[in-house]
C-alpha cells in the first residue's frame, strides 16, 4: 500500500484483525497523490 514495512504489523499490543481494519481504512498514498495532481490543474482558485 505504499507504507513503510512494519508500519502496521509491527505496532505492539494490536491484534490482527485491528492491523486489517487500519490498513483497509486508509486512502493509498499513491491514489492520494494522484488524484491531487489530476484535479489541481482544474481547481479555479
Amino acid at each position: 500500500m505504499g507504507l513503510p514495512v512494519g508500519h502496521v504489523s509491527e505496532v505492539p499490543g494490536l491484534s490482527i484483525n485491528q492491523q486489517l481494519k487500519l490498513c483497509g481504512n486508509g486512502v493509498v498514498p499513491q491514489q492520494a497523490e494522484l488524484a491531487i495532481r489530476l484535479l489541481l490543474p482544474t481547481l479555479s482558485l
